[in-house]
């Protein structure tokens, strides 16, 4: 298939704002695709070449290299183009349409050809790399059409701008290949690909089992105002401390370890030691099983979370990092066991499997959990929990099957203080005087379907420390400035604490956060899909009444 077949479907996309028309013409064209094709056509409609939210390894500043190598015109053009479009895409096409170098023996695009280049960037790593991945990026541009590389650069960028996002490739699955929505999104839970989902449904089969070394969309927790109402929710609650960590998904196939994140990267090499503890631990030959991470100190007790984000980050001196950092890891699920998946076995059935395969020791060990509806015994167990340093508690549902990838309301997380927000970063504005090379204030957003609408305005107790590593981050995001204010790919994910939420009309969700504070980074755990909703910000703001 061609590129420039892939290249006219974007455009269509990027020319209608109706969410049922873009699902008809991604159905129809995934309906033409050939089979071996489908899984590669669906990806890229999605902006994505691998799944799991890794990256390309390829940010603004060396794009702009590329596209002034590929044309031949001078870094500083492409710059002052940027500025004017706002987006390296179109800089790229108005580059490709005026390029002063013609390329000899021009070769048409196709899809397989430009699924492969871009397949191969996230794993070209160490000396050399970024020449590498230049080559393989400035091959297709010198080839593509200007509407081509439009779209190739915004792919590499991971800013389509189409407006199609996860429930619009669902649907339109669904409706290529006649099948149900609920049952195109159950495949997606097992698979976390909708390339293979496509495949699958195309051929008519609408099952799929988990199996080690294929990361399953986890199973998330909705807030609870209270213990008591968490308790009353259930007829057979279990509670267990709720770890300020990092969630692994860990997979044992054998003597053959994974390890996945929440977001479902794969995070094998920066553990190396939880690798160990797996196989030494782990009692039986094949399970996946869910945790959370802890970076400790010698005396056992738990460290900040950016103490362990390091490790998360880390790609070089690995076994450096394991001594510096050590971790413990504390488990909770069991979502696969010797051949057969337990999803949807009850939790009181998941846990107690869990518990006769573990054999635990310091570092690797079952989650603090207790069975009770007693309310007495389940607050001095959470109080517990404060005292340990962590979180507050999670209410489950003993008789609750595993659901991936929702908040259902089987699991319901208590916490003592104003729940945090998990908000993206849509803007920013440069500092003054001896801090006018960083970026300051942050325009914080909540999300509403696929948009991210502003909330509120981050300035004041940010250390210069935090400015500079957020400007280092954000700097690559940079969509359009104006003044001294800049418009940011909602890409970073904070968590933010606040005194109060208020009502406001100054922004889009009707509400503003009043003295918001940065509490860690997020991006290594959350995806920006993964952040508040305006419906949550509603919502707290009413509990905050009630409590008044």
């Amino acid at each position: 298939m061609r590129y420039s077949q892939l290249a006219d479907i974007y455009e269509q996309l990027e020319e209608t704002r109706k969410k049922l028309q873009k699902r008809d013409i991604l159905a129809e064209f995934y309906k033409s695709c050939p089979t071996e094709q489908l899984s590669k056509v669906v990806l890229l409609s999605m902006g994505i070449v691998v799944t799991g939210e890794q990256e390309l390894g390829i940010a603004n500043e060396m794009m702009r290299r590329i596209v002034s190598r590929t044309y031949g015109f001078s870094e500083t053009d492409v710059v002052k183009k940027f500025k004017e479009t706002g987006d390296l895409g179109l800089t790229a096409e108005y580059f490709s349409s005026h390029r002063k170098q013609k390329t000899l023996a021009k070769k048409e695009l196709t899809v397989d050809h430009v699924f492969e280049n871009l397949e191969k960037l996230p794993g070209i790593i160490g000396t050399g790399s970024q020449d590498k991945k230049v080559s393989l990026v400035a091959e297709l541009l010198s080839n593509a059409s200007g509407k081509e590389a439009r779209y190739i650069v915004r792919t590499v960028l991971g800013d389509m701008r189409i407006g199609v996002a996860h429930g619009i490739v669902r649907d339109a699955i669904a409706k290529a290949f006649g099948k149900d929505a609920k049952d195109i999104e159950h495949l997606y839970n097992v698979l976390n690909d909708f390339g293979r989902v496509a495949e699958y449904a195309k051929k008519g089969k609408m099952k799929a089992e988990i199996a080690p070394g294929l990361p399953v969309r986890v199973m998330l927790a909705d807030r609870a105002s209270d213990l008591k109402t968490a308790l009353e929710e259930f007829d057979e609650p279990a509670s267990e401390w709720k770890y300020d960590g990092f969630r692994m998904q860990i997979h044992k196939d054998g003597n053959n370890v994974k390890i996945f994140s929440r977001r479902l990267d794969d995070v094998t090499n920066q553990f190396p030691d939880v690798v160990a503890l797996t196989k030494e631990c782990i009692r039986t030959g094949d399970c996946i099983i869910e945790g959370e991470t802890l970076a400790v100190g010698k005396d056992g007790k738990p460290k900040p979370f950016q103490q362990l984000s390091r490790r998360i980050q880390r790609k070089y001196d690995i076994e450096k990092m394991v001594k510096e950092i050590p971790v413990q890891v504390n488990l909770f699920d069991m979502l696969y066991l010797n051949g057969k998946s337990y999803m949807t076995k009850p939790f009181r059935d998941r846990w107690n499997e869990l518990k006769k395969v573990i054999k635990e020791t310091k570092n690797f060990r079952l989650a603090d959990h207790i069975e009770t509806k007693d309310f007495n015994k389940a607050n001095a167990f959470y109080k517990a929990a404060l005292a340990a340093g962590q979180e507050g508690v999670i209410v489950k549902n003993l008789d609750a099957h595993y659901q991936p990838g929702k908040r259902v309301g089987y699991w319901l997380k208590v916490k003592q203080i104003l729940e945090p927000l998990d908000l993206v970063v849509v803007g920013a504005i440069w500092g003054e005087g001896k801090r006018a090379k960083w970026l300051g204030s942050l325009i914080l957003a909540c999300r509403k379907g696929d948009k991210f609408l502003p909330t509120g305005k981050m300035g004041s107790g940010l250390t210069e420390e935090h400015m500079k590593e957020l400007t280092k981050k954000l700097k690559e995001l940079i969509i359009e400035e104006h003044g001294n204010t800049v418009t940011l790919k909602p890409k970073i994910v904070i968590e933010v604490g606040y005194e109060e939420i208020q009502k406001s009309p100054k922004y889009p969700t009707g509400y503003a956060l009043r003295f918001p504070r940065l509490l860690r980074i997020r991006t290594d755990e959350k995806r920006p899909e993964d952040a508040n909703t305006c419906v949550d910000i509603e919502r707290l703001f009413k509990q905050q009444k009630r409590v008044k």
